[in-house]
């Protein structure tokens, strides 16, 4: 559901119908700049993505820029992360100097860009942070871990009291009336039903989760 829903976005994001407001950054290199970041922001670990770069340089008119095209000819892009690296494939936008990337990013935390090679004689290499990958929770509603966390403690309250009872039972703490076993009998039968219990609890929330 959610690979769809995001998916969906991601169309919507590719036909313009959503303006995006984007934490990309930008770096100069010569009279280049370079932007870099995620399609779709917040990036969530394990939701596909795109990395996405925008390369300009000055345009005829002052104070406007011109998209830079064939950049990927000459310059490799590599993403990383910790002491992992990976060469990745660019795609040209439809829109001059646009450039982008699919990617799922599989850890949270933070990620790079590293160009390297030329732009039209300029030698590039430089390496560019984008967003942080957020885990799933960001995205949650309602939050999934709250309603585990009880079910969770309420097991282990549940299966500290049995223990309890089964060592009292043992230790003779627990008096049994003397009447050929029978009594004797049940508390173990009562016991044996609630370890039961707290066994097929274990296996619903397992299940859920």
């Amino acid at each position: 559901m959610k690979i769809a829903v995001f998916g969906f976005i991601a169309l919507l994001f590719s036909i313009g119908m959503i303006a995006p407001s984007f934490a990309h950054t930008t770096v100069e290199v010569g009279p280049y700049e370079i932007e870099a970041g995620w399609g779709i922001e917040p990036p969530v670990v394990g939701i596909r993505n795109d990395l996405v770069f925008k390369i300009t340089e000055a345009g005829e008119t002052e104070g406007t820029r011109s998209g830079v095209t064939s950049v990927f000819k000459s310059t490799d892009a590599t993403v990383m992360y910790g002491g992992a690296s990976k060469k990745i494939d660019i795609n040209s936008d439809p829109r001059p100097g646009y450039y982008y990337s699919p990617i799922i990013p599989t850890k949270t935390g933070s990620y790079l860009v590293e160009f390297k090679g030329e732009i039209r004689g300029v030698s590039v290499d430089v390496k560019i942070p984008v967003e942080d990958v957020e885990p799933t929770a960001v995205l949650d509603f309602p939050p999934s871990s709250s309603g585990g966390d009880t079910d969770i403690a309420a097991l282990k309250n549940a299966i500290s009291s049995l223990q309890q009872d089964v060592s009292k039972l043992n230790s003779g703490e627990t008096k049994v009336p003397s009447d050929g076993g029978q009594t004797y009998d049940f508390a173990i039968f009562g016991l044996s039903i609630a370890a039961a219990a707290i066994i097929l609890a274990i296996i619903a929330l397992v299940k859920r989760k």
